[in-house]
């Protein structure tokens, strides 16, 4: 198997695990462990998926992520194809399996953990409040991310820092928008919730994560040191 494919089912299985960890949580106990438990879920799906593929493809399980780790030179552009690919097929193999879960006990897939905004907002937040704190809250998870990456950033807590990073966006910006900060995450259940709104909205939770993710590998490049950005 080559590198480029070990990549590739790496962050598949990640992004699997990152929606039925979160998005899991969400559809089937979101109505007893509230926000703040979906929040944990998601955060610590993460963290236990960063140190099982960390080794192998650095689990970003994110596309923002993978663009930004680009723009800040940490991978190669030849690698991106295969880590996005793995991402969105991962992700998408999570939800039809949630939704085949409640498919096979005949009960409804609702609005199925997917993102929204306006009447589709946990809380009606507009499509300009969603927008603000999507590319802000993925900016921060970039951040953290690339931090990690620091030649003074302590050993093997990278995926503490990125874990605990997701938890506390989900608790901030899932009344706002049901928290995307990922496409692959968001992709990965618009298909199977009921009615079309889900995938009509889709766009908002791919472009505002792009954004956010460059927007945040621009500003670590700011205030990293010239070879720490620039390290592969």
């Amino acid at each position: 198997m080559t590198e480029n494919t070990r990549i590739g089912v790496a962050e598949a299985i990640g992004t699997m695990i990152l929606v039925l960890g979160g998005c899991g949580t969400a559809v089937l106990a979101g109505s007893v462990v509230g926000f703040a438990g979906v929040a944990t879920a998601f955060g610590l799906s993460l963290l236990i998926m960063a140190y099982t593929i960390g080794p192998i493809s650095g689990c970003h399980v994110n596309p923002a992520v993978t663009i930004g780790m680009l723009l800040a030179g940490k991978i190669e552009a030849s690698k991106a194809p295969f880590y996005v690919g793995g991402q969105i097929l991962g992700g998408l193999v999570g939800g039809a399996l949630l939704w085949i879960t409640l498919k096979i006990s005949d009960m409804p897939a609702g609005a199925f953990a997917t993102n929204g905004y306006g009447d589709r907002s946990p809380m009606g937040f507009e499509l300009g409040s969603v927008a603000i704190m999507e590319i802000l809250m993925t900016a921060l998870l970039l951040l953290v991310v690339l931090g990690t990456t620091h030649s003074k950033f302590p050993a093997g807590f990278g995926g503490i820092a990125a874990g605990v990073a997701l938890w506390v966006i989900h608790l901030v910006s899932i009344p706002v928008s049901n928290t995307s900060v990922n496409p692959a995450r968001s992709i990965a259940v618009a298909p199977f919730a009921e009615g079309t709104e889900a995938l009509t909205q889709l766009w908002a939770f791919i472009v505002f994560p792009l954004v956010g993710g460059l927007l945040g590998a621009l500003l670590w490049k700011f205030v990293a040191s010239d070879d720490e950005s620039l390290a592969a």
